[in-house]
């Protein structure tokens, strides 16, 4: 059912507490409470109804209580795996304050990506227990599937446990591993400030980092859809000359090119020109709001990088042409009259 503003929601759960309230004051069987609330709490309508199986330890008693404790350590055996067992016997171990059942729970279902495993590093902290939850925390880095993991909040709490105990060494063997699997700007980005707290980040790091991200592209000839993140990388570290190499060797999109010209424009005008003029070739095909105010933006561009050179007379001719191209285009030729284009 639709219960989009809630009312449905907010019935269900004041019978929840209607329920709880009859039965401390009816003061049902222990057993018969039991059966009642583990069948609902593994049922189809376990989630209509806001009901937590503590709620009810006053009303259950120790006989109730231990009659709880057998359906539910019987469910969870028969199906270890599905939600709503795993979910209700993490319940009674926590009511039963006993973390090494709770870990056994999480350790019988463990996540390809190693995010169980950070479930269980948590729970023995909490417990007391720091150097087992490094070691479970470790494990999930190790056992993760390469196309699923690991988890990023399992890399960070591994790194943070290591920073803690003085060992950056051991931060930026983690973070180098998680770029080989996962070759993204983020996870350079957290191995250069990994490397940069180790003293490690010049020649090698770097660089073996950089061919990382170069072998998971390919160079193409012209624009494509997407670019790299060699070239996000290179940007984000301020090396602009390099971004330029691995722009012009095929590495980069549209965003990146303009990216690069709008850094350079006033150290390397001719080349942020040449850029320009490349991305505005496809605009005078095109039509719309869009596409125009994309031109204009472009042709501000352009006029900035012939100022820098003293080309105003080549820019002014540029624009006389380029006018009676596109003198069709009404709304383009005010928006370039609005920026005295």
């Amino acid at each position: 059912m639709d219960d989009t503003d809630g009312a449905i929601g907010d019935v269900a759960s004041a019978l929840a507490e209607a329920h709880l309230d009859a039965c401390r004051a009816a003061c049902p069987g222990p057993a018969q409470t039991a059966d009642w609330l583990v069948e609902h709490l593994l049922g189809d309508l376990n989630n209509a109804a806001d009901i937590a199986l503590s709620e009810y330890e006053d009303v259950l008693g120790k006989a109730g209580l231990a009659r709880v404790h057998e359906l539910v350590v019987t469910a969870w055996r028969a199906n270890p795996k599905c939600w709503a067992e795993k979910h209700l016997m993490e319940q009674l171990t926590r009511a039963e304050g006993s973390p090494d059942a709770l870990i056994a729970v999480h350790a019988a279902d463990l996540a390809p990506s190693g995010a169980t495993h950070l479930v269980i590093a948590r729970e023995l902290e909490r417990a007391g227990h720091p150097a087992e939850a490094l070691e479970w925390a470790e494990r999930g880095l190790r056992e993760s599937d390469p196309d699923r993991g690991p988890d990023q909040h399992l890399v960070d709490f591994v790194c943070e446990r290591y920073t803690r105990s003085g060992r950056p060494a051991d931060v930026v063997v983690v973070r180098r591993d998680v770029l080989r699997r996962r070759r993204t700007l983020a996870s350079y980005q957290d191995l250069r400030t990994a490397a940069r707290g180790a003293d490690r980040w010049d020649e090698p790091e770097r660089a073996q980092a950089l061919n990382v991200l170069r072998a998971d592209s390919r160079p193409r000839k012209c624009l494509g859809p997407l670019g790299s993140v060699l070239v996000d990388a290179l940007l984000d570290d301020g090396d602009n000359e390099a971004a330029w190499k691995a722009a012009t060797d095929g590495y980069a999109d549209y965003r990146q090119w303009l990216t690069l010209a709008d850094r350079s424009r006033d150290t390397r005008p001719v080349d942020s020109l040449s850029v320009y003029l490349r991305l505005i070739g496809p605009l005078l095909t095109r039509t719309g709001d869009a596409a125009y105010e994309q031109l204009t933006e472009l042709l501000l561009s352009v006029r900035a990088c012939h100022q820098a050179l003293g080309a105003h007379d080549t820019f002014t001719d540029y624009m006389a042409s380029l006018r009676t191209t596109q003198k069709r285009k009404r709304k383009l030729m005010a928006l370039l009259d609005g920026h005295g284009l």
